[in-house]
């Protein structure tokens, strides 16, 4: 399972605290235990082949089944401890993972985190590989094997510096740029190339960035035009940058975890926490300027 997470024998080693000739000769006797070639070579790493990825899902609800039950002896004698493994886009963290994570640790809630900043569709893919125990991110629609708890839905918002922006259109801010776009695998980036593909807007000037946070960063300083979610946007960017609401559908913020993953108490007391924060954002983001009606 560590090797099918992080990609190689080297790295699962460490992350096992064992030498990787040990987890080499773990992976040899299941292979021969089970009759399945579980690994190919992928470049300087491990792939699974076709049929350890089909087997994959089951594994993955097994191990989730084992450390629960190991979390019940751990409570029954005192020293139980959660590790929760946790994937968000990087702009969701600040709003609502913070505040959540500040306040448990304040209060001596034995659960620790192990959180990981990918955009959404690599959140979702960590999830399926077993990686990670839960996701929050920017995506609509549902997955087989997954199961969705909405947290809030928010509008897409146009920033751009607010110096010179009132006295040109939206259109030609766009087509003169620079126009502020996040990664290819990212669902912003998405419904940007297909808004500029329905306005028939082709800009002459481009600035890629990885994450929201950095997008915001350039339009706060002064330099281009960008397309963000509102919950990104705090005070002191609402009063740095122009807000133009986007004419685009409102975009979901969703927890999503494995189907049938067993109840664990200190687990279930985050993830209402986490409802709760995202309450309390939703009524903030319902209320700040920009907002399309």
């Amino acid at each position: 399972m560590m090797v099918a997470r992080v990609g190689s024998v080297g790295a699962a080693a460490r992350r096992l605290n064992k030498t990787p000739s040990a987890v080499s000769q773990q992976i040899r006797r299941l292979t021969e235990s089970l009759g399945v070639v579980l690994f190919e070579r992928r470049g300087r790493g491990l792939g699974l082949t076709p049929a350890a990825e089909h087997v994959l899902p089951a594994a993955t609800r097994l191990f989730d089944e084992a450390e629960a039950v190991f979390g019940l002896f751990g409570e029954l004698s005192g020293a139980a401890v959660t590790t929760l493994r946790i994937a968000a886009s990087d702009y969701l963290g600040k709003p609502l993972l913070v505040p959540v994570l500040r306040d448990l640790a304040a209060e001596g809630v034995p659960l620790h985190f192990e959180i990981s900043t990918v955009h959404s569709e690599e959140s979702l893919a960590l999830l399926e590989r077993g990686a990670v125990d839960m996701a929050v991110v920017s995506q609509a629609g549902e997955r087989a094997g997954l199961s969705v708890t909405q947290l809030l839905e928010q509008n897409l918002v146009w920033v751009s510096p607010k110096r010179g922006a009132r006295r040109t259109s939206l259109g030609e801010r766009l087509a003169k740029g620079p126009l502020l776009r996040l990664g290819t695998g990212s669902l912003g980036r998405q419904l940007l190339d297909r808004y500029l593909e329905r306005q028939g807007v082709r800009p002459v000037s481009t600035i890629d960035v990885p994450s929201v946070s950095l997008l915001l960063a350039y339009a706060t300083g002064g330099v281009g035009i960008g397309l963000v979610p509102a919950l990104s946007l705090d005070e002191r960017d609402r009063s740095s940058v122009l807000l133009e609401p986007a004419d685009l559908p409102r975009l979901p913020v969703q927890l999503v975890t494995r189907t049938g993953r067993p109840v664990v108490p200190v687990v279930e007391r985050f993830t209402a926490r986490l409802v709760e924060q995202a309450e309390r954002e939703r009524s903030r983001v319902e209320a700040a300027p920009g907002r399309k009606r």
